[in-house]
């Protein structure tokens, strides 16, 4: 099934009489298989409102995710949470979704200080597994009161209910960029390094680790980030040597692929996303027995680890989040993807897909 616009996209979910498969643009392979007709969103595209004045974009959610990005950059604008391109890293094809982005909560190193893709989304219209058409603000279709649907449908991963358009606020692409590095630092002494760099005023808007060391991201008008460079360098001259990176091509791509976590694209063994406190992660990454990227200086850890392996019994008990991303079928069957919720966050969890999907057709078993 293939609708084409939000009626169909409801008569669709009202016509089911099965589990369905709901799918934008298939970048996003995570969670368990989900057996069931295939609900394909990319048809309901297009930019339904851009004012750049108002720093303001409204697309449906079939939208590929490069027509949005492509049509703010004409203006100097762009998507503040950096969605990230998963596609190298988790073996998959097609085109990323505006929708998509949404419904993983997509979010780069970027998050730091400009929040997730939840923070940036100011509206949503979705169906529910009921067939009825939900919008969040202004005149609604069904009564939804009590409910911050913006916050809950990010990251449901449409099984709360299948996206139609979103609402975001946009910002300008600042004047320039650069990088401050530190090469070939450890991976205590860079967290350290990070920590010292976002606690500092310097307006620190990526902080990352990996086999290279420390790179920390300035962003803004020429002569502000030229100062933020001089004095971050000083900060950090303790930490050993320093050295920079300047403009904002040669900051894109570094930062790109952080964003991805391209360089292990492409390479054998399960992926895991763990999430913990930036202090943790030292402790955390003496655990796992594989390569790891820390981003959003230490509170998100990529980890390359051998076929098969349960990381979150690994690291249990742990104070945080490991989510299995890319693993053979057989393993994503043994291994729970998503974490378990605990008892109370559980009945609550159970209480909204009961409600928005009572018929438990929407992507059922994915989270599970």
């Amino acid at each position: 099934m293939k609708p084409q616009d939000e009626a169909e996209l409801a008569e669709a979910i009202r016509g089911a009489a099965g589990p369905l498969q709901v799918q934008g643009g298939g970048t996003r392979a995570v969670g368990r298989p989900v057996t069931g007709d295939r609900l394909d969103t990319t048809g309901l595209a297009g930019i339904t409102l851009y004012e750049p004045g108002a720093l303001t974009l409204v697309a449906r959610a079939g939208t590929p995710l490069a027509e949005v990005e492509a049509a703010l950059a004409a203006e100097g604008q762009r998507l503040a949470f950096e969605p990230p391109d998963w596609r190298g890293l988790l073996g998959t094809a097609g085109e990323s979704t505006i929708g998509g982005v949404v419904a993983a909560n997509a979010s780069g190193p970027r998050r730091l200080v400009a929040g997730a893709c939840r923070d940036a989304l100011i509206g949503v219209r979705f169906v529910d597994g009921t067939g009825a058409v939900v919008k969040n603000g202004g005149r609604v279709m069904k009564n939804v009161t009590g409910y911050d649907l913006v916050k809950l449908m990010a990251g449901s991963w449409g099984t709360l209910g299948v996206l139609s358009e979103l609402s975001f606020k946009v910002l300008p692409v600042p004047e320039t960029a650069a990088s401050v590095l530190l090469p070939g630092i450890g991976v205590a002494d860079g967290v350290a390094a990070m920590a010292a760099a976002m606690g500092s005023p310097f307006e620190v808007s990526g902080a990352a680790w990996g086999p290279e060391g420390v790179a920390l991201r300035l962003e803004g008008f020429a002569a502000s980030v030229a100062y933020r460079v001089g004095r971050l360098c000083a900060l950090l001259q303790g930490f050993g040597p320093v050295a920079v990176e300047e403009g904002a091509g040669a900051t894109a791509r570094r930062w790109a692929a952080v964003r991805d976590v391209a360089d292990l694209a492409g390479r054998a063994g399960d992926l895991w996303r763990v999430a913990v406190k930036p202090s943790d992660a030292p402790g955390v990454v003496a655990r796992i027995a594989g390569e790891v990227r820390l981003d959003w200086a230490g509170g998100l850890i990529w980890a390359l680890v051998p076929e098969g392996t349960d990381l979150r019994a690994a690291l249990a008990p742990l104070a945080g989040h490991a989510t299995l991303m890319r693993a053979a079928p057989a393993t994503r069957g043994r291994i729970a993807p998503f974490p378990p919720e605990p008892t109370p966050l559980a009945a609550i969890a159970a209480g909204l897909r009961a409600r928005f999907d009572p018929r438990g057709i929407l992507n059922p078993g994915l989270m599970g």
